[in-house]
């Protein structure tokens, strides 16, 4: 435990630094049983991981792949397939549908932040602000982070819970944080 707080705390110095975008030495954690590069994209990273694929196919259908292979930074906090399970029966089919890509974007843009943030930063905004730090995503949601026994957990505009799973993984344009649950904007 102590070998992994004294990493994140280097992978988060490093991250503010911005050092890591060009470091090929950073060992990010393992995310889907596949291997995460300091050196390549979101996107170059999650097509690698098999428990992110329904996410990589709602990125696809959004026409996000160009966006999120940009600089950045940006930090995404990216829901896994078991996440997406857990919708209504249909609901991923509905949203992959060409007509229902504006909704879909907005679903996916409210996990995206403009900028990254490591796991410890957010940590201490959360410790600022009194326990709660709101967070403002790309497609105009609010999220609430929290702490809760020693992990950050995510509220959704309409009070669906995710926890952070994997935290901190480092990408050449910001950060993912893998999430266990879909976080839905009120519409």
């Amino acid at each position: 435990m102590k070998r992994f707080a004294i990493a994140t705390a280097l992978v988060a110095s490093m991250a503010a630094s911005g050092a890591y975008a060009a470091n090929d030495t950073i060992e990010n954690p393992m995310v889907g049983g596949a291997a995460m590069f300091a050196t390549k994209t979101i996107v170059e990273n999650a097509v690698n991981s098999a428990d992110h694929t329904t996410l990589v196919a709602a990125v696809k259908a959004a026409g996000l792949v160009e966006t999120l292979n940009t600089e950045g930074p940006f930090t995404v906090f990216a829901p896994t397939n078991e996440a997406f399970a857990k919708l209504p029966d249909g609901t991923v089919e509905t949203l992959l549908k060409p007509e229902n890509k504006a909704t879909l974007t907005k679903i996916l843009t409210c996990h995206v932040v403009g900028k990254d943030v490591m796991a410890g930063a957010l940590g201490n905004m959360i410790k600022n602000d009194g326990g709660a730090h709101d967070i403002m995503t790309l497609g105009g949601c609010t999220i609430k982070a929290m702490m809760k026994d020693g992990m950050i957990v995510l509220e959704d505009e309409n009070g669906n819970m995710a926890h952070v799973t994997v935290a901190d993984v480092v990408q050449s344009n910001g950060v993912i944080h893998v999430i266990d649950a879909v976080l839905l904007p009120k519409m």
